[in-house]
Order: structure tokens, then sequence, then C-alpha cells
């Protein structure tokens, strides 16, 4: 049986540190560091701008991204290609 190419990515996000001001944010992430960057990471089968562009207009959103998401930071996840999706949630 053929294998299937691997099409997922693992992209982040920068959000905006207003989202620190969210109690439901503050509480998924017990451990944030005082002025660290607040990041989302997220996977996906689509092309990460393409999905950034999905999360800032509301479709399959992650409500953070949608109202706190600045840009892509594709220093942190450019490089390492396309994977199974088994292998981007590791």
């Amino acid at each position: 049986m053929r294998r299937r190419k691997p099409h997922h990515h693992v992209y982040v996000v920068e959000l905006s540190k207003d989202v620190l001001l969210e109690p439901r944010f503050r509480k998924c992430n017990p451990g944030y560091i005082d002025g660290k960057p607040c990041v989302y990471v997220g996977m996906t089968g689509l092309d990460p701008d393409v999905r950034f562009d999905k999360h800032k207009a509301g479709i399959q959103a992650n409500r953070f991204v949608t109202q706190y998401g600045l840009r892509l930071l594709p220093d942190l996840y450019e490089g390492h290609g396309s994977c199974s999706g088994f292998e981007a949630t590791r």
C-alpha cells in the first residue's frame, strides 16, 4: 500500500500582549513567564498563510488568534517542512 505524502504544517502566531487580560488565556497558560511573547501554535493541512487568514476571518478559528493574532512567526516553523499529522503533534 502506498503511503500518503506528508502534508501537515506546524505554524506559530504572535499574539498581542492584550491577550494576557483574558482570564481564560491565563488559566490555559499557567506557566506563562512575564516578558515572554504570547504565541499560538497550530497544525494545519493548509498553507500557514491561508490558515492564518481563516483564523482572522473567524473560520474554524481559535478565538485568541481571531482577536489578538498579529502575524505569523515563520522563523519559528519554516525549515521543518511538511510532516504527517502524527509527526506534527510531537
